[in-house]
């Protein structure tokens, strides 16, 4: 009987997460009622707000913006991507840890910081790039408030997927069989090329499809390069849908229904292309991983990485800081720009006078603490019922939690506030709907990496604390937690980072009293004044380098401690 309870209690609470809020979402595409002023209605139930909106062009222009900005970015993010993980894994290039390290730097950087960043830099007019470019006498110009400036940020920032997914392959195949196509006088261009990437081959597609997928639900990049110019994607153009006068909540709903089956698609080809044919690279027979000699090219693969660093934390860095200290954005040349007296305090000094920046910062710690607290315990929960028993329903819990990978984090803000803003009492309007919405929201991202977690603890430790009278409770406060400790506090300090710096879904969720830092900080931005964001970019850097950084030392204490309780 308990694990019949069990089994429904999870499904109740996944589905009050995720099904419910999708289900009030497809209700408002399909009525034409303002659930703020008449609440949630069956009545008049049709299609006519698909039919609107596919017959938009304004929603067809957002439409091919969104594939031709999320594929450009992609294609660089798998060239990228592919070509460090070769580098690091099957090469003898000097340094490759310190490469291996900057190729996944860009993960810790909030989306809206980025752009924010590459706007100081790429400006048309202001741009530190085409001020150092008028230095030194070159007449070039770059202007990143443009589709090719939204694709190279894109790509570069979103290829550390690509590099994770197939470092992991190149690092688990067996090396002989490249060897076996060098012996039979195949170069080593033409063996990279035939043997080596055709066999990760599902690494490249899930890192390009899942790359493609996380662009497709980014709002903070387009709407920080597109708006100056009008270009608008199909997050962007979702917002801009409810900050009409009056709001158009019901075609708001309609545009996310069709961006959540786009990426339903995308998530479903990428299950089917995996699971129609074999790519076995691993077998029982032990191999060791071979390092191809580059001899002088060594070093300019190193160079590389040395690039890569530098466009993608080094220079955007630089511009933050220049911006935030700078008293006024205006640089005449670059003696100006290193004029010492041109810089100041006065944007920190600003943005901590105004009182919402304290509460922003407040707010978006509670917010994940209470997303990680919470968030943590269920996909514990979860991820335990899933892989440590067989009880009936699992498949389904797997399922759920698994559903929103599928739903860009603007969608779930969408449905969320389809779901609450019209019942009266509810949760619009608390720090807890924003923290419910980031639960669900990051749900697949917890349960997979606590996942790994139980998958290492042989099933023996938990028999042997039955056989000595412990029940499931038991075994797992003085079993399964201590063990999996360093992947729980890692998958809570996960989803506390992704919460403070998630963008899509605030934005339908918060009020006045309930503001975040990221919401602020694109308010800092809309106002015009890129000082004040730049500084308050900085702040929220900082304040996610500190978390990381303690939550790191925090882990490896715990893992630590496991391995002595366990020697």
């Amino acid at each position: 009987m308990w694990p019949g309870l069990w089994v429904t209690l999870l499904l109740a609470i996944l589905g009050f997460l995720v099904i419910y809020p999708i289900l009030m979402l497809l209700l408002g595409a399909l009525t034409d009622t303002n659930p703020v002023v008449e609440g949630i209605s069956l009545s008049h139930l049709s299609v006519t707000n698909f039919l609107t909106v596919l017959a938009n062009p304004n929603v067809a222009e957002a439409l091919a913006n969104t594939l031709i900005a999320c594929g450009g970015g992609t294609l660089i993010a798998v060239a990228v991507g592919l070509l460090f993980s070769w580098i690091v894994v099957r090469t003898n290039t000097p340094f490759k840890g310190f490469i291996a390290a900057a190729s996944i730097l860009p993960l810790f950087a909030p989306p809206l910081v980025a752009g924010v960043a590459w706007a100081i830099l790429g400006s048309p007019k202001t741009g530190l790039i085409n001020t150092m470019f008028k230095w030194i006498g070159l007449d070039w110009r770059v202007d990143f408030y443009s589709m090719w400036g939204l694709v190279f940020v894109f790509g570069i920032y979103y290829a550390p997927y690509v590099y994770m997914f197939t470092s992991s392959a190149l690092r688990n195949m067996d090396p002989s069989l490249e060897e076996a196509a060098e012996i039979s006088g195949a170069s080593a261009f033409a063996t990279l090329f035939t043997v080596t990437f055709p066999l990760i081959m599902p690494a490249i597609v899930s890192g390009m499809l899942l790359s493609f997928i996380v662009m497709l639900g980014i709002y903070g990049i387009p709407a920080v390069l597109g708006a100056p110019t009008n270009l608008a994607v199909l997050t962007t153009y979702i917002f801009k849908l409810t900050n009409w006068s009056p709001p158009l909540y019901n075609t708001a709903a309609a545009v996310a229904i069709i961006l959540m089956v786009v990426t339903g698609l995308l998530v479903f080809l990428q299950h089917k292309v995996l699971g129609g044919r074999s790519y076995t690279t691993v077998a029982g027979k032990a191999f060791r991983p071979r390092s191809l000699d580059l001899g002088r090219w060594r070093w300019f693969t190193f160079g590389l990485g040395i690039v890569y660093l530098l466009v993608v934390v080094v220079l955007p860095s630089l511009a933050l800081i220049v911006a935030a200290f700078r008293k006024f954005m205006f640089i005449r040349d670059v003696s100006s720009l290193f004029d010492a007296r041109q810089y100041s305090l006065m944007h920190f000094h600003s943005i901590f006078d105004n009182p919402l920046t304290m509460r922003s910062i407040y707010n978006s710690v509670e917010v994940g603490i209470i997303t990680a607290m919470v968030g943590g315990a269920l996909a514990f929960a979860t991820g335990y019922t899933i892989h440590r028993t067989q009880v009936t329903g699992r498949r389904w819990i797997d399922v759920i939690s698994t559903l929103p990978v599928a739903i860009p984090g603007l969608v779930v803000g969408v449905a969320y506030l389809w779901a609450w803003i019209g019942i009266p009492g509810g949760l619009y309007g608390t720090i807890w709907i924003l923290a419910l919405a980031f639960i669900a929201r990051f749900m697949p991202d917890t349960v997979k990496s606590l996942s790994t977690s139980f998958l290492q603890i042989h099933r023996e430790l938990e028999e042997a604390a039955w056989v000595c009278g412990k029940g499931v409770l038991g075994t797992i406060r003085t079993i399964v937690l201590p063990l999996a400790r360093p992947g729980v506090i890692a998958s809570m300090t996960l989803l506390f980072v992704l919460a403070i710096r998630e963008l899509g879904s605030s934005l339908f969720l918060y009020t006045s009293n309930t503001m975040v830092m990221s919401v602020l900080l694109l308010d800092y931005y809309e106002g015009g004044n890129l000082g004040k964001t730049a500084a308050f970019s900085l702040v929220q850097t900082v304040l996610l380098g500190v978390l990381i950084g303690g939550a790191n030392w925090l882990s490896r204490g715990a893992a630590q401690g496991s391995v002595a309780r366990t020697g």
